[in-house]
């Protein structure tokens, strides 16, 4: 790993992408700062903290055809968990549904074993991770690098060496990240009722949502809302609850803990990763729903490009640039 010593990087995002490229960076020398007005907010709190190449990308449209790169992502978590102290859950998933068959020849496809269970079709490279608690692991271990955190949104970097890890929110500093559109998630940990005690096992789908085993209860989810901002619970996910598990439907939603979180996407589902046309910017935003999937690879990729080395086999995939970017203002 090349040093960055005596460079001085600022991060404007402290959700699953901003911390994780945070702590690589400090990891190879830089003195980081992150900005973020309101972490609490992040996205990637209100998140199931989903790890699972498979069913992503053979339940979601937008995820299909990248298989290969989200499974590398997965690869890239238990070396960089074991470096922050986060506990991966690696239970695997099962899928129950109208199109039990085709998800089944779908996954053989892919080459990944499966196993039908009374549950549904199991699958074991499927892993997961409790969002909040990681997303404390990685603030403390940036903190524990050294890195300084500032309440405040990153106006313009001005001249520093800036990354845009900020999910939705476009920056005039970072022309790229006007090809980002905003997605509206909405998950719900059921703290009463049938799921209040799911705390391990593996993550239940079905055609539209999943149940996710939570140390403070299971979470049901999630909705995706594209071009909503609003941080308000709807019926969009008591919707979802009803018509994906009714057997749920009687348990407590609102009286529980519905979480919302406004998720960035790109045309192609996946996130812009790279230099951006402006120098001395780098972008990494819109991982759509799989943020803490390609936390690792991302901040790995990130470091390269700052240090000058090969960003790897997956950086064509995510070329910050590859949508027609408009010229720098």
């Amino acid at each position: 790993m090349a040093s960055l010593h005596g460079r001085t990087v600022r991060v404007a995002g402290a959700g699953a992408l901003g911390l994780s490229i945070a702590v690589e960076l400090a990891d190879a020398g830089a003195a980081v700062t992150v900005f973020d007005p309101s972490p609490e907010t992040s996205a990637s709190a209100a998140a199931a903290g989903m790890l699972a190449p498979v069913f992503e990308a053979v339940l979601d449209p937008v995820a299909r055809g990248h298989f290969a790169l989200l499974l590398a992502a997965r690869d890239a978590w238990p070396a960089f968990a074991e470096r922050i102290g986060i506990l991966l859950d690696r239970s695997g998933a099962t899928y129950a549904g109208e199109r039990s068959l085709e998800v089944r020849k779908a996954v053989a496809d892919l080459g990944v074993a499966s196993e039908v269970r009374r549950e549904g079709l199991f699958v074991g490279d499927d892993w997961r991770l409790d969002a909040e608690i990681a997303l404390e692991r990685l603030r403390e271990a940036a903190v524990d690098r050294g890195v300084a955190f500032v309440n405040a949104p990153l106006e313009d970097p001005d001249g520093v060496e800036a990354v845009a890890a900020t999910g939705w929110q476009g920056l005039k500093w970072a022309p790229e990240s006007v090809m980002i559109s905003a997605i509206k998630g909405q998950i719900i940990r059921m703290s009463d009722g049938p799921l209040a005690n799911r705390t391990v096992g593996p993550v239940e789908r079905r055609d539209g949502g999943y149940i996710a085993p939570g140390v403070s209860g299971a979470m049901v989810g999630a909705t995706m809302q594209s071009g909503r901002t609003d941080r308000v619970g709807d019926e969009a996910i008591v919707d979802l609850v009803e018509r994906t598990f009714p057997e749920l439907s009687a348990a407590p939603v609102y009286g529980g803990d519905v979480r919302v979180g406004i998720r960035g996407a790109t045309p192609d589902g996946l996130p812009l990763v790279g230099p951006s046309i402006r120098p001395g910017v780098w972008i990494a935003m819109g991982a759509r729903r799989n943020g803490w999937l390609l936390a690792p690879l991302v901040a790995a990729i990130t470091r390269a490009y700052l240090a000058g080395e090969d960003p790897g086999p997956w950086a064509p995939n995510l070329d910050a640039r590859r949508f027609t970017a408009p010229e720098e203002p």
